[in-house]
Order: structure tokens, then C-alpha cells, then sequence
């Protein structure tokens, strides 16, 4: 009544699985948090914070093996949202440094979003003294 089915199932696992490369989850962390400390030292460069960037810096080229290329692409952001930018990306790193118990990098990270926390009121008084605080995603 019913015809068989003659071709192979969605399901059925792949003749050649072993043929292509897979990553292990800690090698998925490790270029997850490179990314998100790549991301921050771009931030923390235009904001001119070199010795926090060399921090680093360092912190990526032990991830990733080589050193980072550094350059400091401007945005014309102001100083407040780069702060902001800043503080959620170290915000990011904290959270998959602590997946991976990388502690030396949950600590950079934690002080980093401290640092920016702390730098984003003084950073919008300086560029304009009426503009009330606002926290990221209010309304």
C-alpha cells in the first residue's frame, strides 16, 4: 500500500563525519572572548586609554597566538556612548571569561565595565553639563 522510502533520512548521521574539522567548546570560547577583547580594545584605543588597551592586548594575543592589530579607527562617537560601547563589551567578555574560568580576563573585564561605569558620568558633564544620565536601553 505504501511505497518504501529509498532515500537516506534528514536524520541519519553523515557517512563522513570525521572529514571536516570540528572545535572543541573550549577553543569556541577562546575565539568568542578574543573577539569580544578585540572589540574593546578598539574602543579603549579611541578613547585614547593606552595603558588599559596594552592590558589588553596582551589578554588577545594570548588567545589568539599573535599579537592584535591596533589602529584607532575613530567613530566621531562621543565620549559617553564609547563608554557605554566600552562597559557592554567588557560586560560580554566578563560573562564568557567566567564560562571558560578564565580568571585573569573576568578580572580585566570586571575592572574595565568599573572603570567605564565610572568614567561615563564624567565623560557627559564634560560634554555637555545639562544632559541628564541615561541608562543603556531605558526608554
Amino acid at each position: 500500500m505504501y511505497e518504501p522510502i529509498r532515500t537516506k533520512s534528514v536524520h541519519t548521521p553523515a557517512d563522513h563525519a570525521g572529514d571536516f574539522p570540528h572545535r572543541t567548546r573550549e577553543e569556541e570560547l577562546d575565539i568568542q572572548l578574543a573577539g569580544h577583547l578585540a572589540a574593546l580594545l578598539a574602543v579603549t584605543d579611541e578613547l585614547g586609554l593606552g595603558e588599559a588597551g596594552d592590558r589588553i592586548a596582551e589578554q588577545v594575543a594570548r588567545l589568539r597566538g599573535a599579537p592584535p592589530v591596533r589602529h584607532a579607527g575613530l567613530s566621531d562617537a562621543p565620549a559617553p556612548t564609547l563608554h557605554r560601547r566600552a562597559h557592554a563589551l567588557a560586560g560580554r567578555a566578563l560573562v564568557v571569561a567566567a564560562s571558560r574560568a578564565d580568571t585573569v580576563v573576568a578580572i580585566l573585564s570586571a575592572e574595565r565595565m568599573d572603570a567605564h561605569t565610572a568614567a561615563a558620568p564624567a565623560a557627559a558633564t564634560a560634554d555637555s553639563p545639562a544632559a541628564p544620565s541615561r541608562l543603556v536601553g531605558a526608554l
